[in-house]
């Protein structure tokens, strides 16, 4: 089969079990897994790819998590907040220079995703608990980043070559 459709049908087929999923058993913002879905392939794929984009995608989460922490803490002004974010995101490019951490944006994925985790479950950066959005945000990159993997898996199996028997 040519690998586009091979690619077509898998990520296709893999994406509504993705998007029911995430609507009924494991109730994470899908946009989030889709996003991580795409920093695994943006990071080479493969198993190396997943583990560089999941441990990426974390450390913008985590960094996404302090950053709020300390605005939602600290004075009401919207420079304070903006040179917070302008501090994460530094902190975002400083941490690039670990290898394992070399793909920047994945870095930014986790930051950005977390920041819109909070706004999508109605949560805050202070919420305590199993909903709590860096713990969601983390698990629907995990989940995502799986997916991706998967996805490969199941597009190179459809476009490998049969030998032809007579």
């Amino acid at each position: 089969m040519p690998p586009l459709v091979a690619a077509m049908i898998s990520l296709g087929v893999l994406g509504a079990i993705d998007t029911y999923i995430t609507a009924t058993v494991f109730p994470v913002p899908v946009w989030v897994t889709f996003i991580a879905w795409a920093s695994f392939f943006a990071c080479g794929g493969g198993q190396r790819g997943l583990i560089k984009s999941i441990v990426s995608n974390w450390t913008g989460i985590i960094i996404a998590t302090i950053t709020l922490l300390i605005i939602q803490f600290g004075p009401a002004y919207p420079i304070f907040a903006a040179v917070l974010v302008g501090l994460g995101t530094s902190a975002m490019v400083l941490a690039s220079s670990i290898p394992i951490l070399s793909f920047t944006p994945a870095i930014v994925f986790g930051f950005a995703s977390f920041v819109g985790t909070t706004a999508a479950t109605n949560t805050t950066v202070a919420t305590s608990g199993i909903n709590h959005p860096t713990l969601v945000a983390m698990a629907a990159m995990l989940l995502g980043g799986v997916f991706g993997l998967l996805s490969e898996m199941g597009t190179n199996l459809l476009a490998a070559k049969k030998p032809i028997t007579a």
